[in-house]
């Protein structure tokens, strides 16, 4: 996928070997947990590339000489819970000084429409530029639901952050937010029948926590 798209896979190679052990199936939880953590950072100097910067002056314990800090809005994290937790303190790691707010919706098993069932954001969340965290983007359900959320809430810049996405994910949340950009490390074809990546990485939540 091309910039133009607004679609953008990381080929790094520390990144695409992370992803490899995230898929599988014998990575256990802690080290789950660890390579999400790993990727969600390496994916985060990514992302935050085109931040802008603005010229300051400082004064090293040699001379005073010029010098730069990020200028513009302010950030924003906001998981979708709960797999999207597992990506908040890399990123935390990389922004400390950006806020988090949180998005809980689950996946009706019949319809697969995405429900919500809490939301909890930065009263100051619309003068931020948001980051939208989730480990997997499947039916693109969870991802459109939240987007629309955040723009109620008048937010107008957000990126869209995942590891995994579905080529379907890709396509709905394109539709329905086409000026969203979308981020992530690897980009694979199909959905199974219960909506879950092939071959992706199974359930991220459950394996974050331990849960299955």
């Amino acid at each position: 996928m091309n910039e133009r798209e607004k679609v953008f896979v990381f080929d790094h190679p520390l990144i695409q070997h992370k992803v490899s052990k995230l898929r599988d199936k014998n990575t256990s939880s802690k080290e789950f947990r660890e390579l999400v953590s790993e990727v969600s950072m390496l994916m985060a100097y990514e992302v935050t590339r085109d931040l802008p910067l603005q010229e300051i002056e400082v004064e090293t314990p040699i001379a005073k000489t010029k010098a730069y800090e990020i200028a513009g809005k302010k950030m924003a994290l906001v998981p979708i819970l709960r797999a999207g937790l597992g990506m908040v303190d890399a990123w935390l790691n990389v922004v400390p000084n950006a806020k988090v707010g949180h998005i809980g919706v689950y996946r009706d098993p019949e319809t697969l429409e995405a429900i919500e069932y809490y939301c909890k954001l930065p009263e100051d969340i619309e003068q931020r530029e948001v980051y939208l965290l989730d480990p997997m983007l499947a039916t693109g359900n969870s991802g459109v639901a939240c987007l629309e959320r955040l723009k109620k809430r008048g937010v107008g810049t957000v990126k869209f952050i995942c590891i995994i996405a579905s080529t379907q994910g890709v396509s709905a949340l394109r539709k329905a937010h086409p000026e969203v950009p979308i981020y992530c490390a690897a980009l694979d074809s199909e959905l199974d029948a219960q909506s879950y990546i092939v071959p992706g990485l199974g359930d991220a939540g459950d394996r974050l926590f331990g849960t299955k």
